[in-house]
């Protein structure tokens, strides 16, 4: 009988602890779990773009690159080298409106940031920088990407922090480093040593509906150009290193996939020395103060030069140059200062670069790309669309 007794006791403390559990569980679900933030931005998911890339049923694939934005606090962050008339009512919501315009007026299909992103000193919550700074573009839905300057981590994060938060970010393409894979040791060694953080390749296929529609017609190469160093006493920018080459140079001859003669752009933020020599060349755009490079020349545009696909690089840094040049074969363009807080010259608009690259028509579809053009956009009251130039076409070879 005693035992019988236990047992009902036993059943029914058990009834009552899962009930408790569940009304708990409810609870945290209905009424908690909703009002859990972190920082000052609730919980949520990522949201994806949908992918894959693709170019445009017009056979267009347009690219916004923004250099450079500096961005502090928002609207209690003043700006440097404006008129003294912009002074008092300009902060980085005027970068914020002039990345909203540049979205509504050319509706690209990627946005490429490359760089100085936020600028660390004046960015009391690293997250929270990133949040409005970014916002223009989550807000547009559009797929995008970025890479780290020498000023996004002098906040609260860390190089890989940044760089792990940024592609967390809805919309955002961005990754970390290139995925490993283990099945294959020789890609694990390739992939595993790599330098810095941001270095990634993102592909973009042809129009739907034609032959190459699920297939890569155009990479877009990533790059982490660091930040500062130390070369024996002396302090000097930072420099892609001799592993991101070995692994661009892998992905582009077919190391990792299959070769092909797909063209490609690239991106990153500090350009290399040898940009220096179109002060003495023909370029289209401004030079207006000295090439800030690392004093370490690591071969970079010798490896673009022998992978063969890469037609243009895209670079930040210099805020008053945003000139385009020509070197053996490869374009180097500035996209010219973006953010109102980053400094720049009194008079002169921020502005950023616009990249178009264009299928070839074939009787019947798209073909591969046949052209890539670019421009830019100024911050003034027309938008002013200006250095419009044709940077590579299939049938009149550099």
């Amino acid at each position: 009988m005693e035992s019988s007794v236990n047992q009902r006791w036993i059943i029914h403390y058990t009834f009552l602890y899962f009930t408790f559990i569940s009304a708990t569980l409810y609870l945290l679900q209905t009424l908690i779990s909703p009002q859990l933030i972190l920082g000052h931005q609730p919980i949520t998911l990522k949201t994806n773009p949908p992918l894959p890339l693709r170019f445009s049923s017009l056979g267009a694939f347009k690219i916004l690159q923004v250099a450079d934005m500096h961005f502090g606090n928002g609207a209690v962050t003043r700006c440097r080298d404006v008129l003294p008339s912009e002074f008092d009512a300009c902060s980085d919501l005027n970068t914020t409106r002039f990345l909203r315009r540049l979205i509504d007026a050319e509706r690209p299909d990627f946005v490429a940031f490359t760089g100085d992103n936020i600028f660390g000193t004046s960015a009391a919550d690293a997250a929270e920088s990133l949040f409005k700074a970014f916002s223009p573009v989550m807000e547009s839905r559009l797929p995008w990407a970025a890479v780290l300057g020498n000023h996004d981590q002098k906040s609260t994060m860390t190089r890989e922090e940044l760089m792990t938060f940024i592609s967390l970010m809805d919309y955002s393409l961005s990754q970390i480093n290139p995925p490993e894979d283990p099945s294959d040791p020789a890609i694990g060694r390739l992939l595993g040593d790599i330098d810095g953080f941001g270095n990634y390749n993102l592909s973009v296929n042809g129009a739907a509906g034609s032959h190459l529609a699920n297939s890569s017609v155009l990479n877009l190469f990533f790059l982490d150009s660091g930040d500062r160093a130390t070369v024996g006493e002396l302090q000097t920018y930072g420099w892609i290193k001799e592993s991101q080459l070995r692994w661009l140079h892998g992905l582009s001859q077919g190391f990792l996939s299959p070769p092909t003669e797909t063209p490609a752009l690239a991106f990153f933020h500090i350009p290399v020395p040898e940009v220096r020599q179109l002060y003495l060349k023909e370029i289209v755009g401004q030079f207006q103060q000295p090439v800030s490079c690392s004093m370490v020349n690591s071969g970079v545009l010798q490896s673009l030069v022998s992978m063969g696909d890469v037609k243009a690089v895209f670079v930040g840094h210099d805020h008053t140059n945003d000139f385009c040049g020509n070197l053996d074969g490869i374009w180097f363009c500035h996209g010219g200062g973006c953010g109102y807080h980053g400094y720049g010259r009194a008079g002169w608009p921020r502005r950023a670069r616009i990249i178009v690259a264009e299928l070839g028509k074939g009787e019947r579809a798209w073909m591969g790309v046949e052209r890539i053009r670019t421009w830019k956009r100024l911050d003034d009251e027309k938008l002013s669309k200006i250095d419009e130039q044709v940077l590579w076409d299939l049938h009149r070879p550099q």
